[in-house]
Parts: structure tokens; C-alpha cells; sequence
């Protein structure tokens, strides 16, 4: 095996992790809440068990709460703990990865916003049929586990919390994680560079079934999917497909099927799984026609899905070798709440790490389930209220949910914020593409191209519309913009300066759009 795979596969790791580390963190906090403040019996209420109702729950709060399909497995871990069925713990499990607030504006601009609604009422009918089929067949997938000890009112409360995440993540949950990054990291090692550039045609009958042999293993957070997606359309690409990276690509790796087989064993999982595969399928295949974009002139190629291939062509290594060439990457790529998110899991790894040291001798959960002793004349402060631990999961579930909310206006800046940052962005695209710097136009091309999609998503978020019109100059733009990064790719120096060109104007004009007429 090559160095350029190795390496390449080593990229592909860390990309990933980076990606899932805010999400990760986000799960672990939910898992936190619902195990130590919710408790059990709350949380089989707030979720239900073994109903058609329960999947409906269980599929909307995985649709408000923010999550991938790793964020998810400390989740569906502590769901088993509380006795929920199977069936509702996977209608939470799918739903939470495809949909949050953030990905749900961007996905409404991408296309003719029935689509993505439409994807979403599809997932909704993948999780209720499944599941329901599933716990009709097995309806005794509930664990009983006992209530987790009470702990005092107070500032133990919130340790508790810290603890049960500190602990996940040197549990078996970061085991089932690394087994999903692995996964992923290992597609690229069959996928050569730029391999699936044109092999998710609309008139390709086979292109579901690919997709399908792709995104099982592939890792994509909510944001990942929803660009791969507009890619997608503003290609022509198979509607079917991109609604099976949507499911399984965002919604399921490797990790979660492993959880599945340890605990449930090998005939629940392939039941479980044949479902889903025929469930999926068939509604990719009968979605194909009525939701392709009639208005999209159809391309032959593009680049959304060489996240998945080897980042490296073996005949081509880095000049600095690729040591430094993952770094700068890293650097480059990674996004200020993916290095928190990191950071912040390090932080818990290193308590938990602590803590089962500390086992030997100390276990802290003996302290922290301690109830102080009082005294017989003691009374309570008179602002000393007792809130209810469902109560103070409740809030910190909406808290969760708020800043995601508020999260998009950061996200998506105004309009005259956005096109600021897509001016400077595309100076340093096509200036280096002008001076024949391809390794740094390919840098920054893809970044015009999401301050181009984020334009049309903060206009929407503020104005609640998006014009025929509006939607034109921003494709105008992405369109050359391609054209511009296929032609630098090429090294084909003197297409590349009519392309510079041609981009400049486009991008005049969308501003121009988007400066007066909104």
C-alpha cells in the first residue's frame, strides 16, 4: 500500500473527528441531562416506547436537537439504559443527524424548498414503517435497568452531569466512535482521487445503489450532507441518490451498526437493517421523477463527493511532504467551533481518564449521591427553591435547541456581511488562479462557494424569501466558479483566465442583486 493512501487515509480521520467534535460534545451533554436530571421514567415519557405515537417524539426531537451520527451513540446508549424500545431508539438515532435548524435553512435554498420537505417527510415515513415493522416483530427490545441514585439538590447535581460525560468518554462510547472515524477514514482507501466525479447521474438506474455502497461507511455531519446535496441539484445528479446520502451518509455509520449488533445480536441488526436498506431504496427510486429539477441543465461532473476519495494521487506527492501537507490542511480547514468542540472533549477525556484513576481508592458518584445531614431546626433560605431535576433537563434541552437557533444569525450573517467575506475570499481565489498558484485557488475556491450558498441562506433567514432571481445570479456565480476550479485542476493556464473573468463579472452582478433589490 502506497504512502499516499496511508497518509490519505490519515487525513480523512482527522477531518472527521474535527467535524464531529461539537456535535460529540453537544451528545454528551444531552446524554448527561437525560441520565443524572431526567432520569429514566421521564425520559421513557418524553420519548414513549413501542408506538407508532413514540416514533413521531422520538423523530421530532431528533429533529430539533442538534446532532450527527456519532454525537448520537452516547444518546442511544443512555435511551437503552432508560428501557426504550429499539424502533424509537433508532427513529431518534436517523432523525437527529439529517436535521437541525442550521441545516434545514441551508437546505430550503438549495432547491425548490418542497424538496427538502419532502426529504424530510420521507424520513418520517422511513422511521415509522421501520420501526414499527421492527417492534411488531420483536415488541420485548426494552432493558430494565434500576432508577440511578438520587443526588442532592445543589451544585452536585451539575458535577453529576459533568461526571456521567466525563465518563462516557472513556467509556465503550469512544470505542463505537473511533469505530464510525474508521469506517470513514477506510472508504477513502477504495475510492481513488476524484473517483465518483461523475457517477451519480439522474439517468443512471445504478446510482442509488451506489450511493447506497458509499454512505453506510461514509461519515457526513447535517451541514456536510445538506452542500453535498445543493451540489447535487445544481448538477442534475440523482435525486434518489442524494436522498440516500441524506439518510445513510448523514444518518448511520459504522459505529452506530456496531452498537446495534453488540446488543441487540446478529438476527435484530439484519432484520433492522434489511428494513432500512428496503425501505430506503424503494423510496429513492419512487422519488427520482416527481422531485428532479426540471430547470437544471444536467452536468457530467463534480467534485461534492471527493470528501469521500483519497485526498492524495500517488504520482503527485506534496513538495513538502505530507506530514506538512496534513497540517497546513488542518489549519487551513478546520473552523473555529470544530477546534473548541475538540477542545472541550479533550478536557473530558483528561477528567474521565482522572476519575478512573481516582476508582481505585475514591469513586466520586459515593460523594456526589451523599445526602447532607440536617439539622432538626434547620429551615430553608426563602429563595432557596428545589427545581425538579425533568425540570432543569427540560431547560437545558431548550437551551440547546435556543443557541443552535441563535446560532444561524452567526452562521449566516446579513447580506452586506456575507458578500464582505465572499469579496475577500474570491480576491484570493482568483488572484491565485491568475498567477497560476493552483494549490492555493483550490484552497479558496470552495470557500467562495460556501460564503456563495451562506449569502442565499442569511437573505432567506431574514426576509423569508429568496427570489427566482436572487437564486439565478447566485448560480451564475457557483457555475463559473466550477468552471474555474476544473480549468486550474486541468492547468490549463489561458481557460483559467477567461474563467477569472467570467467570475468577476458574476460575481459583480450578484452583488449588485443582493446589495439593492432585497
Amino acid at each position: 500500500m502506497s504512502q499516499a493512501i496511508l497518509w490519505g487515509c490519515l487525513l480523512r480521520f482527522t477531518q472527521s473527528a474535527l467535524q464531529a467534535a461539537p456535535f460529540i460534545f453537544t451528545g454528551l451533554c444531552i446524554t448527561g441531562l437525560l441520565h443524572r436530571l431526567m432520569g429514566h421514567q421521564h425520559t421513557r415519557r418524553l420519548f414513549g416506547s413501542n408506538t407508532v405515537a413514540s416514533l413521531f417524539q422520538s423523530w421530532l426531537i431528533g429533529m430539533l436537537l442538534p446532532g450527527c451520527s456519532l454525537g448520537v451513540i452516547p444518546i442511544v446508549k443512555q435511551l437503552r439504559r432508560s428501557g426504550i424500545a429499539v424502533g424509537t431508539i433508532f427513529a431518534f438515532a436517523l432523525s437527529s443527524p439529517l436535521f437541525d435548524p442550521l441545516s434545514m435553512l441551508y437546505g430550503l435554498t438549495l432547491s425548490k424548498p418542497i424538496t427538502i420537505i419532502a426529504f424530510a417527510f420521507c424520513s418520517l415515513v422511513v422511521v415509522t414503517i421501520s420501526g414499527s415493522i421492527f417492534d411488531w416483530l420483536f415488541p420485548n427490545t426494552e432493558v430494565a435497568v434500576e432508577e440511578p441514585p438520587a443526588t442532592p439538590y445543589g451544585i452536585k447535581r451539575l458535577l453529576a452531569v459533568l461526571v456521567v460525560m466525563a465518563r462516557e468518554t472513556v467509556s465503550g462510547t469512544a470505542g463505537l466512535i473511533l469505530c464510525g472515524l474508521v469506517g470513514a477514514a477506510a472508504l477513502s482507501l477504495a475510492l481513488p482521487p476524484s473517483s465518483l466525479g461523475s457517477s451519480m447521474g439522474h439517468d443512471n438506474p445504478y446510482s442509488p445503489l451506489l450511493m447506497t455502497a458509499i454512505a453506510i461507511p461514509a461519515y457526513a455531519t447535517p451541514m456536510t450532507a445538506m452542500g453535498q446535496l445543493g451540489s447535487m441539484f445544481q448538477h442534475g445528479n440523482s435525486v434518489g441518490a442524494a436522498f440516500i446520502l441524506l439518510i445513510f451518509g448523514a444518518g448511520m455509520n459504522l459505529g452506530l451498526l456496531t452498537w446495534m449488533l453488540l446488543n441487540y445480536g446478529w438476527k435484530k441488526s439484519l432484520v433492522w437493517f434489511g428494513l432500512m436498506l428496503l425501505i430506503v431504496i424503494g423510496f429513492s427510486y419512487g422519488i427520482e421523477r416527481p422531485l428532479y429539477p426540471t430547470d437544471i441543465e444536467p452536468s457530467d461532473h463534480t467534485h461534492a463527493f471527493d470528501i469521500y476519495c483519497q485526498p492524495f494521487h500517488a504520482n503527485s506527492p506534496p513538495v513538502a511532504g505530507y506530514p506538512v501537507e496534513i497540517w497546513r490542511r488542518i489549519k487551513l480547514e478546520t473552523q473555529l467551533h470544530e477546534m473548541v468542540g475538540a477542545a472541550f472533549l479533550a478536557g473530558l477525556t483528561c477528567l474521565g481518564l482522572i476519575l478512573k484513576c481516582l476508582d481505585r481508592r475514591w469513586v466520586i458518584e459515593t460523594w456526589l449521591h451523599r445526602q447532607p445531614a440536617l439539622a432538626a431546626n434547620t429551615k430553608p433560605l426563602k429563595w432557596d427553591i428545589v427545581v425538579p431535576g425533568p425540570v432543569l433537563a427540560m431547560v437545558g434541552l431548550l437551551t440547546i435547541i435556543a443557541g443552535s437557533i441563535v446560532g444561524c444569525f452567526t452562521y449566516y450573517p446579513d447580506p452586506a456581511e456575507t458578500l464582505e467575506e465572499l469579496n475577500l475570499a474570491k480576491t484570493e481565489a482568483l488572484s491565485a488562479a491568475l498567477s497560476g498558484n493552483a494549490e492555493h485557488a483550490l484552497h479558496w475556491i470552495p470557500i467562495c462557494e460556501s460564503w456563495n450558498r451562506r449569502l442565499q441562506v442569511g437573505a432567506y433567514l431574514r426576509h423569508g424569501r429568496l427570489s427566482d432571481y436572487h437564486r439565478m445570479k447566485a448560480r451564475v456565480f457557483a457555475d463559473k466558479l466550477e468552471f474555474l476550479e476544473h480549468a486550474v485542476g486541468e492547468g490549463d493556464r489561458d481557460e483559467a483566465k477567461e474563467y477569472v473573468v467570467a467570475a468577476s463579472a458574476a460575481y459583480s452582478r450578484l452583488r449588485a442583486a443582493y446589495s439593492e433589490d432585497l
